[in-house]
C-alpha cells in the first residue's frame, strides 16, 4: 500500500468516528437511549408517538412525523437545538403550555431528540 492510499483510509476512518452516533442528528446522542426516554418521561400519556407502545394520547399533538414538521412548540423553527430547549423548559419557550417540565437533562433531552428526528 503506498503511503498516500494509507492516509486516505486512515482519514476515511476518523471521519465515520466522528458522525453523531448511530446515525444521529446530534453528535454523542443516542436513538436507542432516546427511545427509552420518551417511553420512560410517559410522552405517549399526551402525544400520539410511532415506534412507543401505548402512545396514543390525544392531549398534545402526535409527534409521529415531528421530524418533518417546520415549527415545534407553536413558534420554534424546528431544529434539533430547538426541540432540546423545548423538552427541558418548555414554559420558557411558551408561559402558558400545557407540556410539563419534566426536569429532562441536556443529555436526555439530546437522546430524545435523537429518536424523535428519526420519525419521518
Amino acid at each position: 500500500m503506498t503511503v498516500d492510499i494509507k492516509v486516505a483510509l486512515v482519514l476515511i476512518v476518523a471521519a465515520a468516528g466522528c458522525r453523531a452516533a448511530e446515525g444521529s442528528v446530534i453528535p454523542g446522542a443516542s436513538v436507542a437511549r432516546g427511545k427509552q426516554s420518551v417511553a420512560g418521561f410517559g410522552c405517549g400519556s399526551c402525544h400520539e408517538i410511532s415506534g412507543i407502545r401505548g402512545a396514543h394520547g390525544k392531549v398534545g399533538p402526535p409527534l409521529t412525523d415531528i421530524a418533518t414538521r417546520s415549527i415545534i412548540a407553536g413558534e420554534l423553527a424546528n431544529t434539533p437545538e430547538n426541540m432540546v430547549r423545548w423538552i427541558r423548559d418548555p414554559q420558557a419557550v411558551e408561559p402558558n403550555t400545557a407540556m410539563p417540565n419534566l426536569g429532562v437533562t441536556e443529555q436526555t433531552a439530546r437522546d430524545m431528540v435523537a429518536y424523535l428526528y428519526t420519525l419521518r
